[in-house]
């Protein structure tokens, strides 16, 4: 949980009103999973694991404000 808020409130930092809401569900059984509308762009399961902060910034900048520069974030490697 500690976790999730943590991602939700970078991502909330980073795209303020770009976002429509960001949702915390209580859950069991290790589910953490991001989804921008109706896509599901990460599954904690399905991709062995919680993203990086940059990564998960550019997925889902790709999504809500594709032409939004990330600064540091788009310097550092990896790929969405």
């Amino acid at each position: 949980m500690l976790r999730a808020a943590w991602l939700a409130q970078e991502l909330l930092t980073t795209f303020g009103t770009r976002l429509t809401e960001v949702a915390l569900v209580p859950g069991t059984g290790g589910i953490f999973q991001v989804h921008v509308g109706d896509e599901l762009v990460w599954d904690r399961k399905e991709r062995k694991g919680f993203p990086e902060v940059p990564v998960l910034k550019r997925i889902v900048r790709d999504r809500v404000a594709p032409g939004l520069a990330l600064g540091h974030t788009d310097r550092v490697g990896g790929a969405s």
